[in-house]
């Protein structure tokens, strides 16, 4: 990796930055306490971006998108974290696996979603499944030329607003000496469509107005048409375009752990205790430079992860790493910006509760704490046998 960013990647920064500065920041206390994000505001978000030109910026200039290369991306993501992801997602940044549409899906779901006429989201999840996604009980079965599908997804983010969902079910069983081994398949599925429905999820501390939803299929028929990829080759198509989705966990977490750190370290500079500036004490001086530290390394980590895919070199390690340790470390920021605030802190007149609340999702979605752990060591013991 060539270390410093190009003129041209820093403007990319730049221009996403200034963008949730003014355009985010004045909408995050009404979102805190109302929960949801008003229709005007999402509208006005997704018409500003499109004029700046950077919705759908993950996707090629061929479907009509910006074409960011995957550090690129990551920078916009970065950014982005800085802000309160309810109102973020209207950004816009649809799921590149719609990349693998087919004939009339091109026109009907990945070009609408490129131009931001039509919004998706994206179902694995399931309430007796978590991880293993080979544990999916929500199924399709053959019947009359269609597939029928019953089952249950839950934590959907993104469904309350989507027009269409990609969601992956099982569509087969293979026995192999370990057991039983399911055959996956993704499907898109418009709003609407009769058997399906999206109802409110649960109740959760982190990201208010960013709700997570269940969806429900009860003998939801579904023509071939609606098969995303090819049939049983859900894993083939959830390998090709969602590899790097936990990259945008990590630089999310970088973003926002900046945020927090620029309140710290300008409370350390500002406040006043015992007669001096509570930076000059070596407690609270301390606590700074370790801060800094782990932003610095958590970013470095997450953009060398990018440039590696950039140079189609693997990757799953690398991003395994940088998901794991920007999760952590925006915890352990986000914690210290509140002990050097002391109790106000814990108010709801700074932001630094909220991000303390916020980041303890970071370290359980796209894959858990716990899995990046398994990841790394697995692609560290395999090449050795073991």
């Amino acid at each position: 990796m060539q270390y410093g960013l190009s003129e041209e990647q820093e403007m990319i920064a730049a221009t996403v930055r200034s963008f949730v500065e003014n355009e985010i920041y004045p909408h995050e206390a009404l979102v805190e306490r109302t929960g949801e994000v008003p229709a005007e505001i999402a509208a006005e978000i997704r018409r500003k971006t499109i004029e700046l030109g950077f919705y759908a910026c993950n996707f090629p200039t061929s479907v009509g998108g910006a074409g960011l290369n995957h550090l690129e991306f990551t920078l916009v993501e970065r950014e982005l974290g800085r802000g309160s992801m309810a109102l973020t997602h209207f950004f816009g940044r649809p799921q590149n696996i719609l990349m693998a549409c087919q004939d009339a899906q091109v026109e009907r779901y990945l070009l609408p979603a490129v131009r931001g006429e039509r919004m998706d989201a994206l179902a694995m999840t399931e309430p007796g499944a978590g991880s293993d996604i080979r544990a999916m009980t929500c199924a399709a079965r053959r019947q009359g030329g269609d597939w029928v599908v019953n089952g249950t997804k839950h934590f959907i983010s993104g469904a309350d607003h989507a027009d269409f969902v990609i969601v992956f079910v099982a569509t087969g069983e293979d026995e192999t000496p370990k057991g039983p081994k399911r055959r996956i398949t993704a499907f898109l599925v418009d709003r609407g469509t009769p058997g399906f429905g999206i109802r409110e999820g649960y109740r959760s501390v982190s990201h208010r107005g960013y709700r997570n939803m269940i969806l429900e299929f009860d003998d939801c028929r579904l023509p071939d048409a609606q098969v995303l990829g090819k049939v049983d080759g859900g894993f083939e198509v959830m390998n090709t375009w969602l590899y790097a989705t936990r990259i945008t966990v990590a630089a999310f977490c970088v973003g926002r752990a900046r945020r927090a750190f620029d309140h710290a370290l300008d409370h350390a500079a500002r406040r006043e205790q015992f007669g001096q500036k509570i930076g000059r004490f070596q407690g609270v001086s301390f606590q700074i430079a370790d801060m800094i530290t782990e932003i610095d390394a958590a970013d470095l980590l997450t953009l060398a992860a990018a440039d590696r895919l950039d140079q189609g070199l693997p990757a799953n390690r690398e991003i395994a790493s940088a998901k794991l340790y920007a999760s952590e470390m925006l915890a352990r920021v986000t914690d210290a910006a509140i002990q050097l605030h002391g109790g106000m802190g814990l108010m709801d007149d700074l932001p630094l509760e909220r991000f303390w609340r916020d980041a303890r999702v970071e370290r359980i979605w796209d894959g858990t704490s716990e899995i990046q752990r398994h990841i790394i060591s697995r692609e560290l013991l395999r090449p050795l046998g073991a």
